[in-house]
């Protein structure tokens, strides 16, 4: 009898060969959980899900596992845990010096590496960095807390970051669209065809909850960090201009970074920068006597003693810099760079800066604020528009309006210049419309200020409208004589060929409902004729009648996907009309109640 040889052990076939769990991946790596988690962030490897679940269990895959095994940031984490022990024992021992010079001498994880691992092409990079953005800025409005591992030099790197960014897309007039919500204030641009969407925190004190998992999010930042700076290095040198930039010393002693960006990018790498440069390797001294009252100052500011978000201000960058070529910008660009062309705007001390520094100049404008370093004080009497957010204004100035800050973004979204009447101080705005949802889709409800604002830019654009009664329907007579459109022997010519067409498309639907039954039917201009004839007006109930069979007959003759397909978007377009229905009512109530209040 032979025996056939058996290898120990059970071969792994299907999602038990293709998935692991998590519990046997740390098994296999040899790490704890909160360094997993980290490489896989680093790395970008998520969990998967197998068709047959295993249970409750987060699978990974087999290839992903194996792919971190081989990861060298494994084995520098693992040389940063042995480092860590050596630095524990010396402080045991009470050996100080040799303490402070190992932690000075720890290794630290590159993440460059790793960066063109996951984005090999800069388009790639542009399109990971809705994210980035959005928690780049979170950071760069945090506290430093020691307790949360949020040091001074990481808020200030993320400060530095994202003001980097917000001079570039100003100076380059890539911004799109705008929108203040309650989370925070929306960003979209558009950078080498890539749609980039970010969200800003507003500009108040941040509270760091105890609900919040942190250490996680510092792993994400560990990664966006080198990815924000790669693509700021591109952008920059993209317009000819150096990286990272060289700011003025006494600007950024007064944590008007962004102003010096503004000065450095509308200088574009001219000698004079050079100059400046020789001066401040000639002046080490100076600095490095200057640099304890920078670090206090900037100090003060991250714990909220100096205004958050102090000067900022871009309109340098909008200003034609050396060598600047209109032809090298779309029609769109171009579109934007011109909206506040003939604009200057001076913000009063309570309004949110940044926001403003940032958008007004992106689309053409001149903008100065209140304080120390501003461009122009606010007695100049080229100002056009001041923005100020209170109540009353007392001295007012006659050759400019006094408008809301929401007047900016609602022009920025409209791409034209609103009148000012309904943004004066000390009115209720009117509704801030969301600049992402489309308003021309079928079905979608279309707020009264936003056609008002279609008219707007139709006037514009010196374009024609439909009249008012026209857009409610094209075929229905009893609006246009109900809106005087028409007169009454119109209305009833109109009514007869309506009523015409419809017997025409009510035969045609019955000819072709016995066509396919295979019985005979008659011609349809016969039928018309004695019908019309007749002069009795029809009602609408049989015509909806056959157009309901016609519509069962229909999905009789569809596949099953396509009735389930049909199916699906005849129910959202009845959530769609019942969400517009309640949409409706609820702004009928609202006009009743001022209506009785007045």
């Amino acid at each position: 009898m032979v025996k056939h040889y058996r290898p120990p052990g059970k071969k792994k076939e299907g999602n038990a060969a293709k998935f692991v769990t998590r519990n046997h991946a740390l098994k296999q790596l040899q790490i704890g959980l909160p360094l997993f988690r980290k490489l896989c962030i680093l790395k970008g490897v998520t969990p998967r899900e197998p068709k047959k679940k295993l249970g409750r269990q987060t699978c990974y895959h087999v290839k992903d596992i194996s792919f971190l095994h081989h990861e060298p940031l494994l084995e520098i984490h693992r040389a940063i845990r042995v480092h860590e022990r050596k630095i524990k024992k010396a402080e045991a021992k009470k050996n100080i010096e040799r303490a402070k010079r190992l932690r000075e001498k720890t290794p630290k994880p590159k993440i460059d590496r790793i960066i063109r691992q996951r984005y090999p092409r800069f388009v790639d990079a542009l399109g990971e960095l809705d994210d980035c953005l959005t928690m780049v800025h979170l950071f760069a409005a945090l506290p430093a807390t020691e307790s949360k591992k949020i040091d001074v030099e990481r808020v200030h790197k993320c400060r530095r970051l994202a003001h980097e960014w917000q001079a570039y897309i100003s100076r380059t007039h890539r911004l799109r669209k705008t929108f203040v919500s309650v989370k925070g204030i929306y960003y979209q641009a558009e950078v080498e065809g890539q749609t980039i969407t970010w969200l800003t925190p507003h500009s108040l004190q941040q509270v760091v909850s105890d609900d919040v998992d942190i250490p996680t999010m510092l792993n994400f930042l560990q990664l966006y960090e080198p990815l924000l700076a790669f693509v700021n290095f591109h952008l920059y040198h993209s317009i000819n201009l150096k990286y990272p930039p060289m700011l003025d010393p006494r600007l950024e002693a007064l944590a008007a970074d962004l102003y010096a960006l503004s000065r450095y990018a509308n200088a574009d790498n001219r000698p004079a920068i050079l100059s400046s440069e020789s001066e401040q390797v000639g002046n080490k001294k100076d600095e490095a006597e200057t640099e304890n009252e920078k670090s206090e100052l900037r100090l003060a500011q991250l714990q909220n003693q100096l205004p958050s978000n102090e000067p900022g201000a871009l309109m340098h960058l909008v200003e034609k810099a050396a060598g600047d070529d209109e032809e090298e910008y779309d029609q769109e660009t171009r579109e934007c760079k011109n909206l506040f062309r003939n604009v200057k705007i001076f913000l009063s001390r309570e309004v949110p800066r940044e926001s403003l520094l940032l958008v007004i100049p992106a689309f053409g404008g001149k903008v100065s604020w209140e304080g120390e370093g501003a461009p122009f004080g606010e007695s100049d009497q080229s100002i056009t528009h001041q923005i100020v957010d209170r109540e009353s204004q007392g001295h007012r100035f006659l050759s400019r309006e006094y408008v809301q800050p929401q007047w900016v973004f609602d022009c920025v979204n409209a791409r034209i210049i609103l009148p000012t009447e309904s943004y004066m101080v000390g009115r209720i705005p009117p509704p801030h419309l969301s600049p992402f949802v489309n308003y021309d889709e079928e079905g979608a409800y279309v707020p009264e200020y936003a056609k008002t604002i279609k008219h707007l830019q139709a006037a514009a654009r010196k374009e024609v409208l439909p009249l008012p009664g026209v857009e409610k329907d094209l075929e229905d007579p009893q609006n246009l004589l109900a809106d005087g459109i028409i007169d009454r022997a119109e209305a009833n010519e109109a009514a007869k060929r309506k009523q015409k067409m419809m017997i025409l498309e009510k035969q045609y639907h019955e000819d072709l409902k016995k066509e396919l039954q295979g019985a005979t039917y008659t011609s349809a201009g016969s039928t018309v004729e004695k019908e019309t004839s007749t002069g009795v007006i029809q009602t609408a109930e049989p015509m909806n009648n056959g157009q309901e069979n016609v519509d069962d007959l229909t999905k009789l003759m569809m596949s099953r996907k396509k009735r389930k397909l049909l199916e699906a978007m005849q129910i959202s377009n009845e959530r769609k009309q019942a969400k517009n229905d309640l949409i409706k009512h609820r702004k009928k109530k609202i006009d009743e109640a001022q209506n009785q209040r007045s």
